[in-house]
């Protein structure tokens, strides 16, 4: 059972009836009649009149019904921009039964309008919605009547809805007025409650659809329906004992006066309430005492435990009678948020703990998995997610400018152990603040807090994305005269209401008000730090796109980076079906409409210059396949060097900075096929960024860097154990596949959630005691041991020089023998020579390898292939190519 959904006609009503000489029983349950489904769509001028399916989208119906090809095909995104500039009808017909007719109460319930609508039954206007982000529900039985009743939904084009509201707005500018011409997309997204990035984003196109994107029906009962039923457990550390809050928000159709029993079977946990429901839909609040002699088993994150559940049930009696039964999920943990002095440096440390431990936080973000929301199946929803967790991250940033995910997508979060960083829905902008806008917002917060509350995925709530930033540092150009009335209008926002709404609704978790922010320090500025990106507070984003990646110094040693990436382009059987021959090279109007990032394909190249040689085949497909390879290597080593420097600062303070708790970068997965940060690509494709990924969020890890001719290597360990590791360095040169030579340091003791320096040499008396190496010759692997000579980790790399300078690199000649296994195949690699950057791709089997994007400084490999459809070993071995970095150029 859903642990924290909306429970609409899940309750048994047992109605109890006076008649004259004694008491029968009517036992009656409330009627519901599901309003999905086939709808017609029409346009404003009738001239397009369609089928289409609720939930759905107008792009999805326009596409399903052959009216217009995939949206997502070359320049269709700006082809197709009449679709959000006209107004659009939904309509169905409709019969209802006597039964649910001559109930007390009858609902029409919108679980999600996109965006701007009116809705009308049977002819008479019953509401106006203005918010994507809110459910609605209207009071209907009286428009009721038999036979065909007609419901129809008549949307206004987002778009100039938009404009209208900035029009009205003439005080003052609320900035940013348009996004950057890159991105090809509308303007005013920040006057309307509406997915931000589905007016464009710097990574995806501007589709501000319209539609019913969630479920519509008619709910009917006589007494009370649950419309919600949320729970959050809370630890009193002075008694050592639990109690759970729980929050029912009941509609009753009249005054009841009766008992509501909570349980919790497992833990032996019982108790029983009065309680009166007031005719209407109000909230009820009990609070459950978990019984202290109970063994209680805790929710913890991804590779920290286990994420146990206890079963909720609650009761509800009327004299004696049963009127509802219901229950839920429960999930016991603790979520802290420290900003506290660190001896030795300025400022304050940002870092979680749960369940009392500190826990650094590997993961991503995570932004809209595709631009129409119906369109992302419980399917796609669970192979990103395993995906992230495959990957060995413990936590995902669901970001400001996309929406509040589906029921689904927490629920799994839960069962998986993924930490959710949840910002509300506010990106890179300023807002309006007039009554009817924070309204809204109010609304919005509240039913999205009483929505995901009960998650423990949910560790944090942050209000915006960047907008602190913006405002700090100046994004929009707003005079020193004005700047006064933007903070005023951002602390009316934020922190007037969103927050003041989430401290009273939700104890259970931290609140910040914005990310990159310095938290506690940004409060004691008034909510808008001078320097929101000071890494001795908070959190930090960070890019640089000129800096070498490969040069750890270039980094910020913040307390908590939870944005920072490189782009890279997707896979060619990812854009294949998308494009056209005359498409396929960097340089055609295609790649560049494509790129949403200002200068970002030409930003790609000249970072992967600082280190390779570019692509330079004469064949023009050929070398357009080779660069979106190089892009992917780029990418990976960046993301790869950046991470690894967060992870091994965690324990270390180094001129004032350090103790960074938490790596999240930018992003975890695509809304279309395009360049950007992704480490997956639309459709799942893992890029090579995620199989790194898989190797530096290890549990435990060598880090290798160096600094002043030196090389360290850091074992770093998240295990909940002490350990005692040594490194192993061994050096082979780009001609060989043979060892040059091995060195082994020390064991030393590496505490539980700590980073210790297992290996210092220099790089130039390690070369000398090799004999014949130099750093133009040679390269290194490492790992970790333990005492009994076992690998702790996955092995590592440092390349002495960059590959574009490296000596002797030869052609590996790889060859693959393939087979088909019980679980999937298995791919048998031979080499030649020291291969780095070997990547194996099968074209459109869908699936995933075992390895990928690896240094093979050994002979033989065999990396593992399951494929998600049925394919057999000769189309296997059709599609497979194998690319390294000499067959580039």
């Amino acid at each position: 059972m859903e642990q924290c959904v909306k429970y609409f006609c899940c309750a048994l009503l047992w109605l109890v009836f006076g008649v004259l000489s004694g008491l029968s029983l009517l036992t009656e349950q409330p009627v519901e009649l599901s309003l999905s489904g086939k709808w017609r769509l029409s346009n404003s001028n009738g001239s397009l009149s369609l089928p289409a399916e609720v939930p759905g989208c107008v792009h999805s119906a326009l596409q399903q019904q052959g009216h217009i090809p995939n949206p997502y095909f070359r320049f269709n995104d700006v082809s197709y921009r009449w679709i959000a500039l006209d107004n659009w009808t939904y309509t169905t017909m409709f019969t209802v039964s006597a039964q649910l007719r001559l109930k007390q109460k009858v609902l029409l319930v919108f679980d999600g309008v996109d965006t701007v609508a009116s809705i009308s039954l049977n002819g008479i206007i019953v509401a106006k919605t203005e918010n994507m982000f809110c459910r609605y529900d209207f009071s209907v039985r009286d428009l009721l009547k038999d036979g065909e009743n007609m419901l129809e939904v008549s949307f206004l084009s987002p778009v100039i809805f938009a404009s209208e509201r900035r029009k009205a707005h003439s005080s003052y500018r609320v900035p940013p007025e348009c996004p950057p011409d890159a991105q090809k997309g509308e303007c005013h997204v920040n006057f309307i409650r509406k997915e931000q990035s589905s007016f464009s984003w710097d990574w995806g196109p501007s589709f501000p659809t319209m539609g019913l994107w969630k479920g519509v029906r008619l709910e009917a009962f006589d007494v009370l329906q649950l419309v919600q039923l949320s729970s959050l457990p809370l630890y009193n550390y002075s008694c050592s004992q639990w109690r759970l809050e729980i929050e029912l928000i009941v509609d009753a159709a009249q005054t009841i006066n009766g008992q509501v029993r909570l349980s919790i079977p497992e833990v032996d946990s019982e108790q029983t309430f009065k309680a009166q429901f007031l005719q209407g839909k109000k909230k009820y609040n009990f609070t459950l005492h978990i019984n202290k002699s109970s063994q209680l088993k805790l929710w913890w994150p991804s590779g920290h435990g286990d994420q146990p559940f206890y079963h909720l049930t609650v009761r509800g009696f009327l004299d004696g009678l049963l009127i509802l039964n219901t229950g839920s999920k429960v999930f016991l943990r603790t979520v802290e948020l420290i900003q506290e002095p660190i001896i030795g440096s300025p400022g304050l440390s940002f870092y979680f703990r749960i369940n009392g431990k500190p826990v650094f936080l590997k993961g991503s973000n995570w932004i809209p998995a595709h631009s129409f929301q119906d369109q992302v199946t419980p399917d796609v929803l669970r192979n990103l997610l395993q995906s992230a967790v495959d990957a060995n991250m413990n936590a995902l940033r669901v970001w400001g400018g996309g929406v509040y995910e589906q029921d689904l997508f927490y629920d799994l979060c839960d069962e998986m152990g993924i930490m959710v960083w949840q910002d509300f829905m506010f990106a890179c902008a300023m807002y309006p603040t007039e009554d009817d806008f924070i309204q809204t917002v109010r609304e919005e917060v509240i039913q999205q807090v009483q929505r995901l509350k009960s998650h423990p995925s949910i560790i944090i709530w942050s209000g915006n994305n960047e907008n602190e930033a913006a405002l700090a540092t100046d994004w929009f150009n707003i005079p020193a005269s004005q700047r006064p009335t933007y903070i005023k209008d951002y602390v009316e926002l934020y922190v007037n209401n969103i927050r003041l709404i989430v401290q009273e609704r939700d104890q259970s978790r931290p609140f910040l008000v914005s990310s990159p922010t310095n938290g506690a320090e940004s409060e004691h500025e008034g909510w808008v730090a001078a320097n929101p990106y000071d890494p001795h507070y908070g959190d930090v984003h960070f890019y640089s796109y000129v800096l070498d990646c490969w040069d750890w110094k270039n980094f910020p040693r913040t307390r908590f980076a939870s944005e920072y990436g490189f782009q890279s382009w997707p896979s060619f059987s990812t854009l294949q079906p998308v494009s056209i021959k005359e498409d396929w090279s960097y340089g055609s109007d295609f790649t560049s409409h494509r790129q949403h990032h200002e200068g970002g394909n030409q930003q790609m190249l000249l970072q992967a210059a600082l280190h390779f040689n570019l692509p330079n085949s004469t064949d023009s497909l050929k070398r357009f396949t080779d660069t979106l390879y190089i892009t992917q290597v780029m990418q990976a080593q960046c993301v790869k060097t950046q991470t690894e420097f967060y992870r091994r600062s965690q324990s270390e303070i180094i001129d004032g900075k350090g103790h960074t708790m938490g790596a999240l970068y930018w992003q975890l997965n695509d809304i279309w096929q395009a360049p950007s940060w992704s480490s997956i690509e639309f459709g799942g494709k893992w890029k090579m960024l995620h199989y790194f990924a898989q190797s530096f969020f290890a549990s435990v890890l060598p880090v290798g860097f160096e600094e002043d001719d030196t090389l360290f290597i850091y074992a770093v360990s998240e295990l909940s154990h002490d350990l005692k590791l040594r490194a192993v360095v061994t050096v082979y040169s780009w001609t060989n596949l043979d060892p040059v030579c091995t060195l082994t340091s020390a064991l030393l003791p590496v505490p539980e959630g700590a980073a210790v320096a297992v290996f210092k040499q220099t790089v130039t008396a390690l070369l000398a005691g090799c004999g014949r190496c130099t750093r133009l010759s040679c390269l290194l692997t490492y790992h970790l041991e333990d005492s009994s000579g076992d690998q702790q980790g996955p092995s590592n790399h440092h390349f002495l020089c960059s590959p574009k300078d490296a000596q002797w690199l030869q052609k590996p000649n790889i060859t693959a023998k393939v087979q088909e296994e019980k679980t999937g195949f298995t791919v048998a690699l031979h080499s030649a020579a020291v291969a780095p950057f070997v990547w194996l791709d099968v074209g459109n089997i869908p699936g995933r390898f075992s390895s990928n994007g690896f240094l093979m400084v050994s002979g033989n490999k065999t990396v593992n292939f399951a494929a998600w459809r049925p394919t057999s070993v000769a189309e296997f071995s059709r599609s497979l190519t194998i690319t390294s970095l000499t067959d580039v150029y």
